[in-house]
């Protein structure tokens, strides 16, 4: 296999440093090669087509193996994006719903309680309970759906789409006009 181009030893150790982070500045240093130049070194290995197989290879295996696969991502995403909190959270209490589905408690991010003694009026020290409960940003999990669904892209005319922010909506058609009423005859009958 003469003509068979591989990975030289610091090209394969890019490669398993690359997918630990996705960073090719850092794993080209960790690779071996020069912290000045490792800039512009990760990007240039991760233009080689050799390279990139190996760590589209790696990238593959290691979605196999942990189970993360990009629709994974987007299901988990959808949940909190599209999660209704009265599901989760009954708003008197703060307290989680006994009833709330297994998909809407995974949109919980954190839990807090806490007990804070006071006084009642008769002189007793009793433990008053506040809680908080906050769920995972709805409004970032949104944007990262209308992101993977193209919805900020336009296009440039050029074939090409560019970032714009927003969504671009059609143009709204211009009202037409009121009809003229037809001028009314005056007759004198006085």
């Amino acid at each position: 296999m003469a003509g068979k181009r591989q990975l030289t030893e610091m090209q394969r150790k890019f490669c398993d440093e690359y997918i630990v982070d996705l960073n090719a500045t850092q794993a080209a240093i960790r690779a071996g090669y020069s912290p000045r130049s490792a800039s512009e070194l990760g990007k240039q290995l991760l233009d080689n087509p050799l390279v990139a197989a190996e760590v589209a290879r790696a990238r593959a295996k290691q979605s196999r193996r942990t189970g993360i696969t990009a629709d994974r991502v987007l299901r988990e995403l959808a949940r909190v994006a599209f999660c209704n909190p009265g599901d989760v959270i009954d708003p008197d209490t703060a307290e989680v719903l006994p009833d709330a589905s297994e998909d809407d408690k995974r949109c919980i991010a954190g839990v807090k309680v806490k007990y804070v003694p006071h006084k009642n009026e008769g002189g007793d020290v009793e433990e008053a309970i506040e809680r908080e409960i906050k769920l995972c940003d709805k409004l970032k999990a949104l944007d990262m759906l209308a992101k993977h669904l193209g919805m900020y892209e336009r296009d440039t005319g050029t074939g090409e789409t560019g970032q714009t922010g927003v969504i671009m909506l059609p143009d709204v058609p211009p009202l037409a006009p009121p009809p003229e009423e037809p001028a009314q005859e005056v007759t004198d009958d006085a």
